[in-house]
């Protein structure tokens, strides 16, 4: 059982009119996070590739697009904020990606940053969104480096959100140790309390507001992650994870401009990684968020908005 609405057909749902959307501006109120009051926004679905992806569709399809690529086992979601912000002078589209969220789970089990990259291109095609500025995080901050080496032309400006040539391996593994020990709960609680253990720059109000898009309900009551696991232990995953690999030498390659954003405490990219990166790309620039670590955008929203909204509006000009 879903806890969370999205569109159940091809029509777009409108998302202004849920609950979900009142919770999520309380949440801005709280975090003094201006928006307009008048905005779009819809929760749709769209096949391309053969597998069906849902996206968050915010703004006017008129404006200049803004592509959000969310982390590994996070969703669309996690961009909400950032997108009711940035709604009323750009046209946002949040993807969940496969495996992830409210999309559908890859058949072949392939969940490398070639074929999410891919899948990225095909939604940008389908929905007619020419040169947008593609910004992605962790996960999706790789898949948009892979996208942008594999359609050079694709992307007008690229926004890189804590992820790099060069990450930690000490810090990718408390991701993973997080992931493998949190994928069960009998108690949404005992899940609310993980996460504030592991996240401790949101508050518990702001935790217990986004928790219905990270899990899903079996049957037996069990809240179990909304996230397709099983292929991190299937044949050739080792093999896919290693055609993920981007050197500073890719880097070089990427022509647009850049804006690198990294968390001043994060324990996945290093300062002196993240200046190697921004020093390698040529048209790019570092910009570091106090009071936040890995999840830049979710744990200090405002912070990352003031580096982001400038950059937007320099690119999109």
């Amino acid at each position: 059982m879903h806890l969370n609405e999205f569109a159940p057909t091809a029509e777009p749902l409108d998302m202004t009119a849920t609950a979900e959307f009142e919770s999520l501006c309380a949440s801005a109120a709280d975090l003094g996070i201006a928006h307009s009051a008048d905005i779009s926004y819809a929760s749709r679905n769209i096949v391309v590739r053969h597998q069906r992806f849902h996206f968050l569709e915010w703004g006017s399809p008129d404006a200049p697009t803004v592509l959000l690529l969310h982390g590994g086992n996070q969703s669309a979601h996690s961009w909400d904020l950032v997108s009711l912000a940035l709604a009323d002078r750009y046209h946002v589209v949040a993807l969940d990606q496969r495996g992830h969220g409210d999309s559908e789970w890859a058949r072949d089990a392939d969940y490398s940053s070639g074929a999410m990259a891919a899948d990225a291109a095909a939604v940008c095609e389908a929905l007619g969104a020419a040169e947008p500025i593609v910004m992605g995080h962790s996960m999706g901050g790789m898949n948009t480096m892979r996208l942008t080496l594999v359609h050079p032309d694709l992307a007008k400006a690229i926004v890189l959100v804590d992820i790099g040539p060069e990450i930690s391996e000490a810090g990718t593994e408390v991701i993973r140790a997080f992931v493998t020990e949190n994928r069960e709960f009998k108690d949404l609680d005992d899940f609310v309390a993980a996460v504030q253990k592991y996240d401790p720059y949101r508050s518990r109000e702001h935790i217990e507001r986004t928790v219905k898009y990270n899990l899903l309900q079996r049957v037996d009551g069990t809240y179990i992650s909304k996230v397709d696991h099983g292929p991190r232990l299937a044949p050739g995953a080792e093999h896919r994870r290693a055609g993920d690999l981007f050197t500073l030498a890719d880097a070089e390659r990427i022509a647009q401009s850049v804006l690198l954003v990294r968390g001043a405490d994060s324990w996945v990219l290093t300062a002196e990684a993240a200046e190697r990166f921004a020093a390698a790309l040529p048209n790019g620039q570092l910009a570091t968020v106090a009071d936040c670590s890995h999840n830049v955008h979710g744990q200090n929203t405002p912070g990352f908005l003031a580096v982001v909204e400038s950059f937007l509006a320099s690119v999109s000009a």
